[in-house]
């Protein structure tokens, strides 16, 4: 029996292990957790302008229209800006603060959050899972890309934040239509480079070859004859049987042609799954 220590003995050093062990692995698996919830702004209002980026007195309308809309169903919308996003992509970061702030209610899942990343010049509408059906992802795209993204480019924070608040409004409240009739308007053909320079080399092309044969062919037949060979039509002089020095006609008039000149608030408990769209500007 030499080498063992007695049960007690053996009893207390597993319990000052246990003692020792225990807040050391909520140090190490808990601890980051808090601080990574540190770093999110505090719910305090409808409209938490951290960034600086609304004025006054849009930010007294914004909130007074939002507590309106939820007055009116359970829908919960909520605005923030923050100034960066700390290195943290902005979708997580969304759901995070989405999570955190426990926006809409417990079962309805009905929150919505629009956040704007002013420093990152990224923006982002997260949904809450009872409203995906609804605020779909391409009702969020279209906000952000026709609403949010032209104001933002012109400096206009708060009236793009705004715009964009009255169509998630209307889009909630039943009427997506002028939504999605206006973003089909402004749908635009993507510019290509090689089609323009293409189109444009077809047609000097046909210019060049076209012009001479007109030159060759209609002087003759509607101008007229002013010698053997020569015509003038269209106040101009031409030798259809005649090369100039470039391999084309030759115009005898004075002028050579044309030319041109020129010139106290909490969320009710909800959640979301990351639906929504993200953009930047």
């Amino acid at each position: 029996m030499r080498g063992r220590w007695p049960a007690s003995q053996r009893g207390g050093r597993r319990n000052a292990a246990l003692n020792f062990l225990g807040p050391l692995f909520l140090l190490v698996f808990f601890l980051p957790l808090t601080a990574l919830a540190a770093d999110l702004p505090a719910l305090t209002g409808r409209v938490v302008d951290n960034a600086g980026i609304i004025d006054a007195g849009t930010k007294a309308a914004l909130t007074q229209k939002l507590a309106d809309f939820e007055t009116k169903g359970s829908d919960q919308i909520v605005v923030a800006t923050i100034p960066s996003l700390g290195g943290e992509e902005i979708e997580p970061y969304a759901n995070r603060l989405f999570r955190f702030w426990k926006l809409g209610q417990a079962k309805e899942n009905n929150g919505v959050l629009l956040l704007v990343a002013k420093n990152d010049h990224k923006m982002r509408i997260e949904v809450g899972y009872g409203l995906e059906g609804t605020l779909t992802d391409l009702h969020t795209k279209l906000i952000i890309e026709n609403d949010m993204v032209p104001a933002f480019r012109a400096g206009d924070f708060s009236g793009g934040i705004s715009k964009a608040v009255d169509d998630m409004v209307m889009v909630l409240e039943g009427n997506p239509e002028e939504l999605e009739a206006r973003g089909k308007r402004n749908q635009q053909a993507p510019f290509n480079s090689d089609d323009l320079f293409f189109a444009i080399f077809i047609s000097i092309w046909a210019i060049i070859f076209f012009g001479s044969i007109a030159a060759s062919i209609l002087p003759p037949i509607f101008g007229k004859k002013l010698g053997p060979g020569r015509y003038r039509w269209l106040g101009m002089t031409f030798e259809p049987g005649r090369r100039s020095s470039s391999g084309g006609w030759s115009s005898g008039s004075s002028g050579g042609g044309w030319s041109s000149g020129g010139g106290g608030f909490s969320g009710g408990g909800g959640s979301s799954g990351g639906g929504g769209s993200s953009g930047s500007w």
